[in-house]
């Protein structure tokens, strides 16, 4: 196996503090980060390269073995992003704020389209392995969401509860989608507060609040 060339020096200054190198890191690895997020959402996990995401990144393409294992690492990192998203939007929320969270969300996305995390989300990838993970980015965010209306694994109904929130998620992604992408009217040019009455609607008909 051959081994990873060093990181180079970013500082033409001798001695430079490890917080400096730290921070050029971070730093490498977000743009990483960026540029895989937008190739595998536009050509999808199985026909992008590790050597196009460096290139777009502008970084050496051994940097990625040594950030994040691999390809399917790098993969799994970006769909984390892409789940951390999902969770700000619905379980990180309080039950009763939920449908404005969502509101939010959707009228943030704007003419600027899907989010490349969403898109990510919802892109086949041609590959088990990689949507095996998106399924479980999915799983935990339908988890977050049914847990902030009171599901608990094991509990009588939780099976039930845990659809209902799988179908609350469905139907915000159905929203963005139709929204950002098909530019569906009037449902494309509604603001955060057209959105919210009828998302609080549809949540609290699938999720009642307890």
């Amino acid at each position: 196996m051959t081994a990873e060339p060093p990181v180079p020096a970013t500082s033409n200054t001798a001695g430079e503090p490890a917080q400096r190198r730290r921070r050029d890191a971070a730093e490498t690895r977000q743009l990483l980060l960026d540029a895989a997020r937008q190739r595998f959402a536009r050509d999808g996990y199985a026909a992008t390269t590790v050597r196009d995401i460096a290139d777009d990144a502008g970084v050496n393409v051994a940097l990625i073995s040594r950030y994040f294992t691999s390809k399917e690492g790098l993969f799994e990192a970006c769909l984390r992003a892409a789940g951390d998203e999902l969770r700000r939007t619905t379980g990180q929320t309080p039950a009763d704020r939920v449908p404005e969270a969502i509101a939010r969300h959707i009228a943030d996305l704007g003419a600027a389209g899907l989010s490349s995390q969403l898109s990510l989300l919802l892109r086949s990838s041609g590959d088990a392995g990689a949507d095996e993970i998106r399924r479980g980015v999915l799983v935990r965010s339908s988890e977050q969401l049914a847990a902030a209306r009171g599901w608990r694994p094991g509990e009588p109904d939780s099976e039930q509860l845990l659809l209902r929130a799988q179908m609350a998620l469905a139907a915000g992604i159905g929203v963005a989608v139709l929204r950002s992408s098909i530019r569906l009217e009037p449902l494309s040019s509604a603001t955060e507060q057209d959105l919210v009455g009828p998302l609080r609607d549809l949540v609290d008909a699938l999720l009642p609040p307890r």
